[in-house]
């Protein structure tokens, strides 16, 4: 009896962790791209190839990285590229305590850890689109492939740094915003809390962007305000109960 139920549980966890790698897929491939633009500038900044390596396999942050990679190009100091960094990345706090409402229950602190630490801005808008509770195998196979192509893209593009033309490096730095609108817009069509929250967060970041009085906010306190308004307003707006039950689609 015990081993048919230990069979069964390790068909789920199996299951899971399948479903979680067949929906990271596109990410991880959107994120090859992205990284490898990365590695092809932080080594033409002049950063040692197995730091800039070791900077993607240990920081899942895309623009955190960028910016942060930037500033020490540029000579900054470290109370800078901390706080500049902190800004810009305080945005996957929100998510992953978005995210911690979904979990379901009996996960640890440590298998916790593990997931926040692969949160990004796509792997939390496949996650927070599941109509189920999500667990430790979904989350794991979700985020591994990611993790994988962010770091293989960085390596490809730190060894052949100096092979590509300008154009095409410099082209190559739409990708991450086209992969996001690509997660996006299908889940906007069907839902319409998630249509209402994106475009509350788009209204709110373009009037901080382009209205003078708001021009000395930086571009991590925009995502950060519009992050917050957003989600506050959905959440108010549209419980999880209400999606759960179809409520909130259209």
């Amino acid at each position: 009896m015990m081993t048919a139920k230990l069979e069964e549980k390790k068909h789920y966890i199996l299951k899971d962790f399948i479903e979680g790698s067949r929906l990271s897929i596109p990410i991880a491939l959107g994120y090859f791209p992205v990284s490898f633009t990365f590695g092809l500038m932080a080594v033409r900044g002049g950063i040692p190839v197995w730091i800039v390596i070791l900077i993607s396999m240990t920081n899942l942050t895309s623009a955190g990285q960028f910016a942060g990679t930037n500033l020490i190009i540029a000579g900054a100091g470290l109370a800078e590229i901390a706080v500049t960094t902190f800004v810009i990345n305080i945005r996957y706090m929100l998510m992953s305590l978005s995210l911690s409402q979904k979990l379901a229950n009996g996960i640890s602190s440590l298998k916790r850890w593990v997931m926040a630490f692969g949160v990004t801005d796509e792997t939390f808008t496949v996650a927070a689109m599941q109509k189920r509770d999500i667990t430790f195998p979904l989350m794991a196979g979700l985020e591994l492939l990611p993790y994988v192509g962010w770091a293989a893209g960085t390596a490809a593009g730190a060894a052949v740094c100096t092979l590509l033309p300008e154009t095409l490096q410099n082209s190559m730095g739409i990708a991450l915003y086209s992969m996001f609108i690509a997660l996006v817009i299908p889940a906007a069509k069907k839902s319409r809390p998630a249509f209402m929250v994106a475009g509350c967060a788009i209204a709110i970041s373009s009037t901080l962007k382009w209205l003078p009085v708001f021009s000395t906010v930086s571009g991590g306190w925009r995502i950060i305000i519009s992050t917050v308004i957003a989600c506050t307003l959905g959440a108010l707006l549209f419980p999880p109960e209400e999606i759960r039950h179809g409520g909130g689609d259209e």
